[in-house]
């Protein structure tokens, strides 16, 4: 059975120091410990990696650290990705203005990866964005894609 590939935006990355909200932070370090187990094929693009510069420092520092901790795949934009936020745009998949919101789920989309990850409730993890980005894969051709907050993909203990 394949590896379920999970693309990571750039809250996720950000929640691993965030002592302001203690229960994401401490579930978002539980599921870096999970990509540590191999369960998952972690995913990360050249998107994540210029929003996270905006961080101050020493978090920028910190946060690199944890991600070179983990096995991921890089992911660049391409131009089959731009064209799919050009059609998530012409949908109204999300306001122009989260431009960068619709990179993100444009490369998630045409690497196709099976999960999307972010604490974003507003532009990601919400029922009316995910499905008009499921609406507007089908129209051009790419599979589903679920867009989860980290929670949904720990291990549950008994």
């Amino acid at each position: 059975m394949r590896k379920q590939k999970v693309y990571i935006d750039t809250s996720v990355i950000s929640h691993l120091q965030a002592a302001d909200v203690p229960d994401k932070e401490k579930d978002t370090k539980l599921l870096w410990a999970e990509f540590g187990f191999g369960r998952f094929e972690p995913q990360i693009s050249n998107v994540t990696f210029s929003e996270l510069e905006s961080c101050p420092e020493p978090k920028l520092t910190y946060l690199l650290e944890r991600v070179e901790e983990i096995q991921y795949a890089f992911l660049t934009e391409t131009d089959e990705s731009d064209s799919l936020v050009d059609e998530y745009k012409k949908h109204g998949v999300l306001p122009e203005n989260n431009l960068n919101d619709l990179r993100h789920i444009a490369v998630a989309t045409t690497n196709q990866c099976d999960y999307i990850i972010s604490w974003n409730f507003k532009h990601f993890v919400n029922i009316n964005v995910i499905n008009r980005v499921i609406a507007v894969n089908k129209l051009n051709g790419y599979g589903d894609i679920l867009i989860l907050p980290p929670t949904m993909l720990l291990s549950q203990e008994d």
